[in-house]
């Protein structure tokens, strides 16, 4: 699992990208197709048209990351939008899903407690 800041977003392009783009050519995808700069820190994600490959832009202050991934079987289930959107953000319990290549769309998260942050202490304390 990857651990990650809060501030880091994470963005895949539901669009099929030629995997023989290197670090130039995501980096045009991220700003072309994701709409975000790409030295923002956030990760950007692209798969392939037959959906085995996977690759991820990410600049961590010194320079950009080139993280790749192809499924010996199997295809990558990216997110599904509506049109005209061409990116999906997701988290990174998603992205872990995602490059294990389940069906994130078929996973159902299992129940969650949530504090409510609109109750004050002393509503917490008396119910």
């Amino acid at each position: 699992m990857l651990t990650l800041p809060a501030s880091v977003r994470l963005f895949v392009a539901t669009e099929a990208v030629d995997m023989r783009k290197g670090i130039d050519g995501l980096k045009l995808l991220a700003s072309n197709v994701v709409r975000e700069d790409p030295l923002s820190g956030h990760i950007f994600v692209f798969a392939n048209r037959r959906g085995n490959v996977m690759k991820a832009l990410w600049w961590d202050r010194t320079g950009f990351v080139v993280l790749m991934k192809r499924l010996e079987r199997g295809t990558f289930r990216l997110p599904r939008v509506e049109p005209p959107e061409r990116r999906a953000e997701i988290d990174a319990g998603e992205l872990h899903l995602l490059l294990e290549g389940f069906d994130r769309a078929r996973a159902k998260p299992g129940k969650r407690w949530y504090r409510s942050p609109h109750k004050s202490l002393a509503e917490r304390n008396s119910s």
